[in-house]
Protein backbone atom coordinates (compact mmCIF):
# COMPACT_ATOMS: atom_id res chain seq x y z
CA UNK A 1 0.00 0.00 0.00
CA UNK A 2 0.91 3.61 -0.19
CA UNK A 3 -0.55 6.25 2.08
CA UNK A 4 -0.27 9.24 -0.25
CA UNK A 5 1.58 12.16 1.28
CA UNK A 6 0.10 14.64 -1.18
CA UNK A 7 -3.12 14.96 -3.09
CA UNK A 8 -1.60 13.47 -6.19
CA UNK A 9 1.64 11.63 -6.75
CA UNK A 10 5.08 12.67 -5.63
CA UNK A 11 5.36 15.47 -8.14
CA UNK A 12 3.14 17.69 -5.99
CA UNK A 13 5.59 17.96 -3.08
CA UNK A 14 4.99 13.77 -2.16
CA UNK A 15 -0.65 -10.02 -8.57
CA UNK A 16 -6.78 -24.30 -15.71
CA UNK A 17 -3.93 -25.89 -16.65
CA UNK A 18 -0.49 -24.83 -17.58
CA UNK A 19 -0.28 -22.85 -20.77
CA UNK A 20 3.21 -22.54 -22.19
CA UNK A 21 4.24 -19.48 -24.17
CA UNK A 22 7.05 -19.75 -26.67
CA UNK A 23 6.71 -16.77 -29.00
CA UNK A 24 8.33 -13.75 -27.31
CA UNK A 25 6.38 -10.50 -27.33
CA UNK A 26 6.96 -7.00 -26.09
CA UNK A 27 5.37 -6.43 -22.70
CA UNK A 28 2.64 -4.38 -24.39
CA UNK A 29 2.19 -7.41 -26.62
CA UNK A 30 1.19 -9.31 -23.49
CA UNK A 31 -2.05 -7.34 -23.57
CA UNK A 32 -3.28 -9.60 -26.33
CA UNK A 33 -2.82 -12.68 -24.13
CA UNK A 34 -5.67 -15.00 -23.38
CA UNK A 35 -4.96 -16.96 -20.21
CA UNK A 36 -5.66 -15.18 -16.94
CA UNK A 37 -6.53 -15.77 -13.33
CA UNK A 38 -10.21 -16.02 -14.12
CA UNK A 39 -9.69 -19.73 -14.79
CA UNK A 40 -7.28 -20.47 -11.97
CA UNK A 41 -8.18 -23.41 -9.84
CA UNK A 42 -5.46 -25.78 -8.79
CA UNK A 43 -3.20 -24.67 -11.62
CA UNK A 44 -2.24 -21.24 -12.90
CA UNK A 45 -1.70 -20.55 -16.57
CA UNK A 46 -0.07 -17.66 -18.40
CA UNK A 47 -0.62 -16.14 -21.78
CA UNK A 48 2.20 -15.97 -24.26
CA UNK A 49 4.77 -13.29 -23.62
CA UNK A 50 8.20 -12.26 -22.57
CA UNK A 51 8.74 -9.57 -21.94
CA UNK A 52 -3.14 17.33 -31.52
CA UNK A 53 -1.72 20.55 -31.86
CA UNK A 54 0.84 22.49 -29.92
CA UNK A 55 4.10 20.94 -28.76
CA UNK A 56 5.69 18.53 -31.21
CA UNK A 57 8.00 17.11 -28.54
CA UNK A 58 11.67 16.77 -27.88
CA UNK A 59 14.17 16.44 -30.68
CA UNK A 60 16.86 13.75 -30.37
CA UNK A 61 20.47 14.07 -31.40
CA UNK A 62 20.52 10.35 -32.25
CA UNK A 63 20.01 9.38 -35.87
CA UNK A 64 16.77 7.51 -35.22
CA UNK A 65 15.23 10.35 -33.23
CA UNK A 66 13.61 7.79 -30.95
CA UNK A 67 14.74 8.96 -27.51
CA UNK A 68 11.69 9.80 -25.43
CA UNK A 69 11.96 12.80 -23.08
CA UNK A 70 9.82 11.81 -20.09
CA UNK A 71 9.12 14.04 -17.09
CA UNK A 72 9.34 12.74 -13.53
CA UNK A 73 10.06 14.34 -10.18
CA UNK A 74 13.07 13.07 -8.26
CA UNK A 75 12.44 9.43 -7.23
CA UNK A 76 12.96 8.00 -3.78
CA UNK A 77 14.83 5.06 -5.33
CA UNK A 78 15.39 3.28 -8.64
CA UNK A 79 16.90 0.22 -6.93
CA UNK A 80 14.02 -2.29 -6.53
CA UNK A 81 15.09 -2.72 -2.91
CA UNK A 82 13.26 0.49 -2.01
CA UNK A 83 10.95 1.09 -4.98
CA UNK A 84 8.06 2.64 -3.08
CA UNK A 85 6.44 5.45 -5.09
CA UNK A 86 5.23 6.23 -8.60
CA UNK A 87 8.27 8.12 -9.86
CA UNK A 88 10.73 5.35 -9.05
CA UNK A 89 8.30 2.66 -10.20
CA UNK A 90 8.11 4.18 -13.66
CA UNK A 91 11.90 3.83 -14.02
CA UNK A 92 12.24 0.42 -12.35
CA UNK A 93 9.53 -1.09 -14.55
CA UNK A 94 11.61 -0.28 -17.65
CA UNK A 95 14.79 -1.83 -16.25
CA UNK A 96 13.29 -5.04 -14.82
CA UNK A 97 10.81 -7.80 -15.61
CA UNK A 98 9.19 -9.60 -12.71
CA UNK A 99 7.27 -12.86 -12.76
CA UNK A 100 3.92 -11.30 -13.60
CA UNK A 101 2.23 -8.19 -14.92
CA UNK A 102 -1.44 -7.24 -14.88
CA UNK A 103 -3.23 -6.58 -18.16
CA UNK A 104 -5.81 -3.90 -17.40
CA UNK A 105 -7.29 -4.01 -20.87
CA UNK A 106 -8.27 -7.67 -20.54
CA UNK A 107 -8.49 -7.80 -16.73
CA UNK A 108 -6.05 -10.66 -16.30
CA UNK A 109 -2.67 -11.65 -14.96
CA UNK A 110 0.00 -12.37 -17.56
CA UNK A 111 3.35 -14.12 -17.12
CA UNK A 112 6.55 -12.28 -17.99
CA UNK A 113 9.77 -13.79 -16.61
CA UNK A 114 7.94 -17.06 -15.98
CA UNK A 115 6.16 -19.06 -18.64
CA UNK A 116 3.65 -20.68 -16.28
CA UNK A 117 2.86 -21.25 -12.64
CA UNK A 118 0.86 -23.62 -10.44
CA UNK A 119 -1.05 -23.12 -7.20
CA UNK A 120 -1.84 -25.89 -4.72
CA UNK A 121 -5.30 -26.75 -3.40
CA UNK A 122 -5.32 -24.32 -0.47
CA UNK A 123 -3.43 -21.43 -2.10
CA UNK A 124 -0.38 -21.72 0.12
CA UNK A 125 2.24 -22.96 -2.39
CA UNK A 126 2.98 -21.36 -5.77
CA UNK A 127 5.42 -22.92 -8.25
CA UNK A 128 6.78 -20.72 -11.05
CA UNK A 129 8.51 -22.08 -14.16
CA UNK A 130 10.94 -19.49 -15.52
CA UNK A 131 11.71 -18.83 -19.16
CA UNK A 132 14.98 -20.07 -20.56
CA UNK A 133 17.60 -17.75 -22.04
CA UNK A 134 16.99 -14.65 -19.92
CA UNK A 135 20.02 -12.56 -18.97
CA UNK A 136 20.70 -9.48 -16.93
CA UNK A 137 22.17 -6.40 -18.56
CA UNK A 138 25.65 -7.49 -17.44
CA UNK A 139 25.29 -10.93 -19.07
CA UNK A 140 24.54 -12.90 -15.90
CA UNK A 141 21.81 -15.54 -16.19
CA UNK A 142 18.37 -14.84 -14.77
CA UNK A 143 17.47 -17.93 -12.76
CA UNK A 144 15.38 -18.92 -9.77
CA UNK A 145 18.19 -18.01 -7.40
CA UNK A 146 18.15 -14.42 -8.70
CA UNK A 147 14.54 -14.07 -7.49
CA UNK A 148 15.31 -15.64 -4.12
CA UNK A 149 18.31 -13.31 -3.81
CA UNK A 150 16.14 -10.30 -4.61
CA UNK A 151 13.37 -11.18 -2.17
CA UNK A 152 15.80 -11.87 0.66
CA UNK A 153 17.62 -8.63 -0.08
CA UNK A 154 14.36 -6.74 0.40
CA UNK A 155 13.47 -8.42 3.71
CA UNK A 156 16.91 -8.74 5.29
CA UNK A 157 17.40 -5.74 7.65
CA UNK A 158 21.18 -5.91 7.19
CA UNK A 159 21.03 -5.34 3.43
CA UNK A 160 21.47 -1.55 3.61
CA UNK A 161 21.89 1.09 6.28
CA UNK A 162 18.13 1.61 6.38
CA UNK A 163 15.48 -1.12 6.08
CA UNK A 164 13.42 -1.47 2.92
CA UNK A 165 10.11 0.38 3.01
CA UNK A 166 8.41 -2.23 0.85
CA UNK A 167 9.30 -5.53 2.50
CA UNK A 168 5.67 -5.88 3.65
CA UNK A 169 4.80 -7.21 0.19
CA UNK A 170 6.52 -10.44 1.17
CA UNK A 171 4.93 -10.70 4.63
CA UNK A 172 2.78 -13.72 3.59
CA UNK A 173 5.89 -15.78 2.75
CA UNK A 174 7.10 -18.39 5.23
CA UNK A 175 10.24 -17.24 7.01
CA UNK A 176 9.49 -13.53 6.54
CA UNK A 177 9.23 -12.76 10.26
CA UNK A 178 12.40 -14.68 11.11
CA UNK A 179 14.49 -12.99 8.42
CA UNK A 180 13.10 -9.54 9.19
CA UNK A 181 13.90 -9.91 12.89
CA UNK A 182 17.43 -11.15 12.20
CA UNK A 183 16.74 -14.63 13.59
CA UNK A 184 17.33 -16.26 10.17
CA UNK A 185 19.61 -15.60 7.24
CA UNK A 186 17.27 -16.72 4.46
CA UNK A 187 13.64 -16.58 3.41
CA UNK A 188 12.74 -20.20 4.07
CA UNK A 189 9.51 -20.03 2.08
CA UNK A 190 11.37 -19.33 -1.19
CA UNK A 191 13.14 -22.35 -2.65
CA UNK A 192 14.80 -23.22 -5.96
CA UNK A 193 14.49 -26.92 -6.87
CA UNK A 194 16.40 -26.19 -10.08
CA UNK A 195 17.60 -23.20 -12.07
CA UNK A 196 14.23 -22.55 -13.72
CA UNK A 197 11.84 -23.47 -10.90
CA UNK A 198 10.90 -21.08 -8.10
CA UNK A 199 8.64 -22.27 -5.28
CA UNK A 200 7.04 -19.79 -2.87
CA UNK A 201 5.33 -21.16 0.26
CA UNK A 202 3.02 -18.93 2.29
CA UNK A 203 2.12 -18.77 5.97
CA UNK A 204 -1.59 -18.74 5.17
CA UNK A 205 -3.97 -19.20 2.25
CA UNK A 206 -3.78 -16.23 -0.10
CA UNK A 207 -5.12 -16.90 -3.60
CA UNK A 208 -4.36 -13.36 -4.76
CA UNK A 209 -0.63 -13.75 -4.11
CA UNK A 210 0.28 -13.80 -7.84
CA UNK A 211 -1.07 -10.24 -8.00
CA UNK A 212 1.44 -9.26 -5.33
CA UNK A 213 4.20 -10.36 -7.69
CA UNK A 214 3.16 -7.71 -10.22
CA UNK A 215 4.72 -5.06 -8.00
CA UNK A 216 7.70 -3.38 -9.75
CA UNK A 217 9.99 -4.07 -6.78
CA UNK A 218 9.56 -7.86 -6.79
CA UNK A 219 12.00 -8.53 -9.59
CA UNK A 220 15.24 -10.54 -9.90
CA UNK A 221 18.64 -9.03 -9.17
CA UNK A 222 22.14 -10.25 -10.09
CA UNK A 223 24.92 -10.96 -7.60
CA UNK A 224 26.24 -7.46 -8.32
CA UNK A 225 23.40 -6.03 -6.20
CA UNK A 226 25.03 -7.65 -3.16
CA UNK A 227 28.65 -7.21 -4.17
CA UNK A 228 28.46 -3.45 -4.83
CA UNK A 229 25.24 -2.05 -3.35
CA UNK A 230 26.42 1.56 -3.53
CA UNK A 231 26.86 1.40 -7.29
CA UNK A 232 23.68 -0.60 -7.71
CA UNK A 233 21.74 2.13 -5.95
CA UNK A 234 22.53 4.61 -8.74
CA UNK A 235 22.84 2.24 -11.71
CA UNK A 236 20.79 -0.91 -11.13
CA UNK A 237 21.39 -3.88 -13.42
CA UNK A 238 18.10 -5.43 -14.49
CA UNK A 239 16.63 -7.87 -16.98
CA UNK A 240 14.14 -5.60 -18.70
CA UNK A 241 13.94 -4.06 -22.19
CA UNK A 242 16.03 -1.03 -21.17
CA UNK A 243 19.38 -0.75 -19.37
CA UNK A 244 20.97 2.14 -17.55
CA UNK A 245 23.19 4.54 -19.45
CA UNK A 246 25.51 5.97 -16.83
CA UNK A 247 24.19 6.67 -13.35
CA UNK A 248 21.18 8.42 -11.90
CA UNK A 249 22.08 12.11 -11.82
CA UNK A 250 20.24 13.10 -8.68
CA UNK A 251 17.73 15.85 -9.37
CA UNK A 252 18.64 15.99 -13.05
CA UNK A 253 18.40 12.92 -15.27
CA UNK A 254 18.03 9.14 -15.48
CA UNK A 255 18.86 7.78 -18.93
CA UNK A 256 18.03 4.28 -20.12
CA UNK A 257 18.74 2.71 -23.51
CA UNK A 258 17.43 -0.31 -25.39
CA UNK A 259 18.88 -3.63 -24.21
CA UNK A 260 19.81 -5.49 -27.39
CA UNK A 261 19.95 -8.91 -25.72
CA UNK A 262 16.49 -8.66 -24.17
CA UNK A 263 14.78 -12.06 -24.24
CA UNK A 264 11.55 -10.60 -25.58
CA UNK A 265 10.86 -8.31 -28.51
CA UNK A 266 13.34 -5.41 -28.38
CA UNK A 267 12.06 -1.97 -27.57
CA UNK A 268 10.53 -0.05 -30.45
CA UNK A 269 12.44 3.08 -29.37
CA UNK A 270 16.13 3.59 -28.65
CA UNK A 271 15.77 4.87 -25.13
CA UNK A 272 14.22 7.18 -22.57
CA UNK A 273 15.61 10.23 -20.83
CA UNK A 274 13.73 10.62 -17.54
CA UNK A 275 14.05 14.38 -17.10
CA UNK A 276 13.78 15.27 -13.42
CA UNK A 277 12.11 18.57 -12.60
CA UNK A 278 11.30 20.09 -9.21
CA UNK A 279 7.73 21.09 -10.00
CA UNK A 280 5.06 20.31 -12.54
CA UNK A 281 4.56 23.96 -13.51
CA UNK A 282 8.06 24.44 -14.89
CA UNK A 283 8.00 20.98 -16.47
CA UNK A 284 4.76 21.82 -18.29
CA UNK A 285 6.31 25.00 -19.66
CA UNK A 286 9.14 22.88 -21.05
CA UNK A 287 6.62 20.53 -22.62
CA UNK A 288 4.89 23.46 -24.28
CA UNK A 289 8.28 24.65 -25.53
CA UNK A 290 8.90 21.26 -27.12
CA UNK A 291 11.66 19.90 -24.90
CA UNK A 292 9.60 17.16 -23.20
CA UNK A 293 7.49 14.41 -24.75
CA UNK A 294 5.55 13.46 -21.60
CA UNK A 295 4.47 15.65 -18.71
CA UNK A 296 1.88 16.08 -16.00
CA UNK A 297 -0.66 18.85 -16.56
CA UNK A 298 -1.08 21.39 -13.73
CA UNK A 299 -4.62 21.25 -12.37
CA UNK A 300 -5.29 24.88 -13.22
CA UNK A 301 -4.35 24.28 -16.86
CA UNK A 302 -6.09 20.95 -17.35
CA UNK A 303 -9.12 22.31 -19.22
CA UNK A 304 -6.95 24.38 -21.56
CA UNK A 305 -4.75 21.36 -22.20
CA UNK A 306 -7.69 19.20 -23.21
CA UNK A 307 -8.79 21.83 -25.71
CA UNK A 308 -5.29 22.33 -27.12
CA UNK A 309 -4.10 18.73 -27.30
CA UNK A 310 -7.31 16.66 -27.31
CA UNK A 311 -8.35 13.90 -24.90
CA UNK A 312 -7.26 10.28 -25.23
CA UNK A 313 -9.97 8.01 -26.60
CA UNK A 314 -9.60 5.49 -23.77
CA UNK A 315 -7.94 7.67 -21.12
CA UNK A 316 -4.72 5.62 -21.17
CA UNK A 317 -3.41 5.65 -24.76
CA UNK A 318 -2.10 8.87 -26.29
CA UNK A 319 -2.12 9.38 -30.05
CA UNK A 320 -1.67 12.59 -32.10
CA UNK A 321 -4.68 14.84 -31.52
CA UNK A 322 -5.78 12.73 -28.54
CA UNK A 323 -2.86 13.47 -26.28
CA UNK A 324 -4.23 14.17 -22.77
CA UNK A 325 -4.47 11.05 -20.58
CA UNK A 326 -7.31 11.16 -18.04
CA UNK A 327 -8.07 7.51 -17.22
CA UNK A 328 -8.95 6.35 -13.71
CA UNK A 329 -6.14 5.24 -11.41
CA UNK A 330 -5.92 2.73 -8.57
CA UNK A 331 -6.18 5.45 -5.95
CA UNK A 332 -8.81 6.89 -3.63
CA UNK A 333 -8.76 10.16 -1.70
CA UNK A 334 -10.67 9.91 1.55
CA UNK A 335 -11.18 11.10 5.10
CA UNK A 336 -9.85 8.64 7.64
CA UNK A 337 -11.88 8.61 10.85
CA UNK A 338 -10.91 7.62 14.39
CA UNK A 339 -13.57 5.00 15.08
CA UNK A 340 -12.35 4.38 18.64
CA UNK A 341 -13.26 7.69 20.31
CA UNK A 342 -16.38 9.86 20.62
CA UNK A 343 -18.02 11.27 18.68
CA UNK A 344 -16.93 9.16 15.67
CA UNK A 345 -17.46 5.88 17.51
CA UNK A 346 -21.11 6.48 16.53
CA UNK A 347 -21.87 4.98 13.10
CA UNK A 348 -24.78 7.40 12.70
CA UNK A 349 -22.48 10.42 12.82
CA UNK A 350 -20.09 8.79 10.37
CA UNK A 351 -22.95 8.13 7.96
CA UNK A 352 -24.26 11.68 8.28
CA UNK A 353 -20.82 13.17 7.64
CA UNK A 354 -20.41 11.05 4.51
CA UNK A 355 -23.83 12.03 3.17
CA UNK A 356 -23.25 15.73 3.83
CA UNK A 357 -20.10 16.22 1.73
CA UNK A 358 -20.46 17.58 -1.79
CA UNK A 359 -17.97 15.43 -3.69
CA UNK A 360 -19.02 16.78 -7.08
CA UNK A 361 -18.13 20.29 -5.97
CA UNK A 362 -14.64 19.16 -5.04
CA UNK A 363 -14.09 17.46 -8.37
CA UNK A 364 -15.41 20.36 -10.41
CA UNK A 365 -14.15 23.40 -8.53
CA UNK A 366 -10.76 22.15 -7.34
CA UNK A 367 -9.86 19.86 -10.23
CA UNK A 368 -11.79 21.21 -13.20
CA UNK A 369 -13.56 17.88 -13.59
CA UNK A 370 -10.38 15.76 -13.57
CA UNK A 371 -11.48 13.64 -10.62
CA UNK A 372 -14.44 11.28 -10.16
CA UNK A 373 -16.69 11.48 -7.06
CA UNK A 374 -16.26 8.31 -5.01
CA UNK A 375 -19.21 5.98 -4.42
CA UNK A 376 -17.18 3.56 -2.30
CA UNK A 377 -13.61 2.93 -1.29
CA UNK A 378 -12.62 0.55 -4.12
CA UNK A 379 -11.46 2.33 -7.29
CA UNK A 380 -13.39 1.65 -10.54
CA UNK A 381 -10.47 -0.01 -12.38
CA UNK A 382 -10.32 -2.88 -9.89
CA UNK A 383 -11.75 -6.23 -10.94
CA UNK A 384 -14.92 -6.63 -8.87
CA UNK A 385 -15.65 -2.92 -8.38
CA UNK A 386 -19.35 -2.35 -7.71
CA UNK A 387 -20.93 0.96 -8.59
CA UNK A 388 -22.61 2.50 -5.55
CA UNK A 389 -21.35 -0.23 -3.22
CA UNK A 390 -21.30 2.07 -0.18
CA UNK A 391 -24.86 3.17 0.53
CA UNK A 392 -23.86 6.33 2.40
CA UNK A 393 -21.08 7.39 0.02
CA UNK A 394 -23.10 9.98 -1.89
CA UNK A 395 -24.17 13.60 -1.58
CA UNK A 396 -27.56 13.71 0.15
CA UNK A 397 -27.65 16.58 2.68
CA UNK A 398 -31.35 16.02 3.37
CA UNK A 399 -30.71 12.44 4.50
CA UNK A 400 -27.74 13.68 6.52
CA UNK A 401 -30.00 16.17 8.32
CA UNK A 402 -32.58 13.45 8.99
CA UNK A 403 -29.96 11.29 10.71
CA UNK A 404 -28.57 14.26 12.62
CA UNK A 405 -32.04 15.42 13.70
CA UNK A 406 -32.69 11.97 15.14
CA UNK A 407 -29.41 11.53 17.00
CA UNK A 408 -28.05 15.09 17.34
CA UNK A 409 -31.07 17.44 17.36
CA UNK A 410 -30.36 21.14 17.09
CA UNK A 411 -31.27 23.63 19.81
CA UNK A 412 -33.12 26.87 19.24
CA UNK A 413 -29.96 28.43 17.83
CA UNK A 414 -29.41 25.57 15.38
CA UNK A 415 -26.49 24.19 17.38
CA UNK A 416 -26.25 20.40 17.33
CA UNK A 417 -23.49 20.33 19.92
CA UNK A 418 -21.01 18.79 17.48
CA UNK A 419 -17.60 20.33 16.86
CA UNK A 420 -15.12 18.22 14.93
CA UNK A 421 -11.40 18.67 14.34
CA UNK A 422 -10.21 18.06 10.77
CA UNK A 423 -6.47 17.44 10.34
CA UNK A 424 -4.63 18.12 7.08
CA UNK A 425 -1.49 19.63 5.62
CA UNK A 426 -1.32 22.64 3.34
CA UNK A 427 0.61 21.03 0.46
CA UNK A 428 -0.93 20.88 -2.99
CA UNK A 429 -4.70 21.32 -3.15
CA UNK A 430 -5.57 19.94 0.27
CA UNK A 431 -6.69 23.25 1.74
CA UNK A 432 -9.13 23.81 -1.14
CA UNK A 433 -10.51 20.30 -0.76
CA UNK A 434 -10.91 20.67 2.99
CA UNK A 435 -12.65 24.03 2.54
CA UNK A 436 -15.40 22.24 0.60
CA UNK A 437 -15.59 19.51 3.24
CA UNK A 438 -15.93 22.00 6.10
CA UNK A 439 -18.46 24.12 4.21
CA UNK A 440 -20.58 21.04 3.43
CA UNK A 441 -20.61 19.96 7.06
CA UNK A 442 -21.46 23.46 8.26
CA UNK A 443 -24.50 23.37 5.96
CA UNK A 444 -25.99 20.51 8.00
CA UNK A 445 -25.10 22.02 11.38
CA UNK A 446 -21.74 20.38 12.09
CA UNK A 447 -19.02 22.77 13.16
CA UNK A 448 -15.48 21.94 12.08
CA UNK A 449 -12.16 23.42 13.16
CA UNK A 450 -9.03 23.10 11.04
CA UNK A 451 -6.00 21.33 12.48
CA UNK A 452 -3.16 21.98 10.04
CA UNK A 453 0.47 21.01 10.32
CA UNK A 454 3.40 19.18 8.79
CA UNK A 455 2.33 16.00 7.02
CA UNK A 456 4.87 13.75 8.75
CA UNK A 457 3.59 14.85 12.16
CA UNK A 458 -0.03 14.31 11.14
CA UNK A 459 0.69 10.79 9.87
CA UNK A 460 2.42 9.92 13.14
CA UNK A 461 -0.63 11.09 15.08
CA UNK A 462 -2.97 9.12 12.81
CA UNK A 463 -1.08 5.90 13.48
CA UNK A 464 -1.24 6.68 17.22
CA UNK A 465 -5.02 7.27 16.92
CA UNK A 466 -4.44 10.81 18.16
CA UNK A 467 -6.88 12.56 15.81
CA UNK A 468 -10.59 12.83 14.97
CA UNK A 469 -10.63 12.80 11.18
CA UNK A 470 -7.99 13.53 8.61
CA UNK A 471 -7.45 13.70 4.84
CA UNK A 472 -5.68 10.68 3.37
CA UNK A 473 -4.96 9.02 0.04
CA UNK A 474 -4.70 5.30 -0.72
CA UNK A 475 -2.85 3.96 -3.76
CA UNK A 476 -3.23 0.23 -4.25
CA UNK A 477 -0.12 -1.82 -4.93
CA UNK A 478 -2.09 -4.38 -6.95
CA UNK A 479 -5.47 -4.18 -8.71
CA UNK A 480 -7.39 -6.41 -6.30
CA UNK A 481 -10.31 -5.95 -3.95
CA UNK A 482 -8.12 -7.47 -1.26
CA UNK A 483 -5.56 -4.66 -1.57
CA UNK A 484 -8.25 -2.06 -0.96
CA UNK A 485 -10.12 -3.88 1.82
CA UNK A 486 -7.71 -5.98 3.90
CA UNK A 487 -5.07 -3.30 4.73
CA UNK A 488 -7.47 -0.64 5.98
CA UNK A 489 -10.42 -2.60 7.33
CA UNK A 490 -9.09 -5.85 8.80
CA UNK A 491 -8.38 -5.20 12.47
CA UNK A 492 -5.21 -7.31 12.43
CA UNK A 493 -3.66 -5.20 9.65
CA UNK A 494 -0.95 -2.72 10.69
CA UNK A 495 -2.53 -0.20 8.29
CA UNK A 496 -5.89 -0.15 10.10
CA UNK A 497 -5.24 3.41 11.29
CA UNK A 498 -8.94 4.14 11.80
CA UNK A 499 -9.20 1.66 14.68
CA UNK A 500 -12.10 0.01 12.85
CA UNK A 501 -12.93 -3.45 14.16
CA UNK A 502 -15.74 -5.69 13.01
CA UNK A 503 -15.27 -9.40 13.79
CA UNK A 504 -17.69 -10.40 11.04
CA UNK A 505 -15.69 -8.37 8.51
CA UNK A 506 -12.39 -9.87 9.73
CA UNK A 507 -13.73 -13.42 9.29
CA UNK A 508 -15.21 -12.67 5.88
CA UNK A 509 -11.94 -11.15 4.61
CA UNK A 510 -9.98 -14.21 5.78
CA UNK A 511 -12.46 -16.51 4.05
CA UNK A 512 -12.30 -14.51 0.81
CA UNK A 513 -8.48 -14.49 0.80
CA UNK A 514 -8.42 -18.29 1.09
CA UNK A 515 -10.93 -18.89 -1.73
CA UNK A 516 -9.12 -20.37 -4.72
CA UNK A 517 -11.83 -19.93 -7.36
CA UNK A 518 -11.47 -16.43 -8.84
CA UNK A 519 -15.17 -15.64 -9.32
CA UNK A 520 -16.11 -16.96 -5.89
CA UNK A 521 -13.32 -14.92 -4.33
CA UNK A 522 -14.52 -11.76 -6.07
CA UNK A 523 -18.10 -12.37 -4.93
CA UNK A 524 -17.00 -12.84 -1.32
CA UNK A 525 -14.92 -9.66 -1.38
CA UNK A 526 -17.85 -7.76 -2.89
CA UNK A 527 -20.04 -8.87 0.01
CA UNK A 528 -17.36 -7.75 2.47
CA UNK A 529 -17.13 -4.39 0.69
CA UNK A 530 -20.83 -3.77 1.24
CA UNK A 531 -20.55 -4.76 4.91
CA UNK A 532 -17.76 -2.26 5.43
CA UNK A 533 -19.71 0.44 3.61
CA UNK A 534 -22.59 0.06 6.07
CA UNK A 535 -20.20 0.93 8.91
CA UNK A 536 -18.67 3.98 7.13
CA UNK A 537 -15.30 3.61 8.89
CA UNK A 538 -13.83 6.15 6.44
CA UNK A 539 -15.34 8.71 4.06
CA UNK A 540 -14.21 8.26 0.43
CA UNK A 541 -14.23 11.56 -1.47
CA UNK A 542 -12.97 10.95 -5.00
CA UNK A 543 -11.00 8.69 -7.29
CA UNK A 544 -7.77 9.89 -8.83
CA UNK A 545 -7.39 10.21 -12.59
CA UNK A 546 -4.44 10.60 -14.91
CA UNK A 547 -3.66 14.19 -15.85
CA UNK A 548 -0.78 13.78 -18.27
CA UNK A 549 -0.09 14.97 -21.79
CA UNK A 550 2.02 13.43 -24.55
CA UNK A 551 3.73 15.24 -27.45
CA UNK A 552 2.29 15.07 -30.94
CA UNK A 553 5.44 13.44 -32.33
CA UNK A 554 4.66 10.34 -30.25
CA UNK A 555 2.37 8.12 -32.31
CA UNK A 556 1.30 5.96 -29.38
CA UNK A 557 2.05 5.77 -25.64
CA UNK A 558 0.16 3.74 -23.05
CA UNK A 559 0.08 4.55 -19.31
CA UNK A 560 -1.68 1.97 -17.15
CA UNK A 561 -4.10 2.75 -14.29
CA UNK A 562 -1.23 1.76 -12.01
CA UNK A 563 0.88 4.58 -13.54
CA UNK A 564 3.26 2.13 -15.21
CA UNK A 565 4.08 3.17 -18.80
CA UNK A 566 4.74 0.64 -21.57
CA UNK A 567 7.74 2.56 -22.89
CA UNK A 568 9.23 -0.38 -24.77
CA UNK A 569 6.11 -0.33 -26.98
CA UNK A 570 6.04 3.43 -27.61
CA UNK A 571 5.65 4.34 -31.27
CA UNK A 572 7.36 7.48 -32.52
CA UNK A 573 7.28 9.04 -35.98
Amino acid sequence: MKFNSVEHHSNEADGTGRIHGFAPLSRRGFLGGVAGVGVLSLLGGCSNGAGGTGSTGAASDESSGSILAYYISNPTAIDPYNCQETMGSQVVSQLFDGLMIYDFQNDELVCTACESYEMNDDATVFTFHLREGMTFHNGDTVDAQSFKRAFERIVDPSTNDSPSAISYHLEPVQGYDELLSGDADELSGVTCPDELTLVISLKYSYADFPYVLTHPALVPVPQAALDDPASYLLAPIGNGPFQMEGQWEDGQMISVRKFDDYYGTPSSIDGVDFSIRRDVGSAYMEFQAGTLDFCQVPNAQYEDATQQYGISNDGYTATPGNQVLNGSELSTYYLIINNTQPPFDDVNLRRAVSLAINREAICETVFNGNRTPADGFVAPMVDGYQEGSWEYCKYDPDQAREILDQYYPADADGNRGITLQLSYDLNGDHADIMDVVMSSLNEVGIQVTADTGEWANIVARVHDLDYQFCRMGWSADYPTLDNFLYPLFCSSSPDDASGYKNDEVDAAIAEARATVDHDERIAKFQAVDKMIGEDCPVVPLFYYQHNYVVAERVDELYLSPGIIPSLDAVKMG
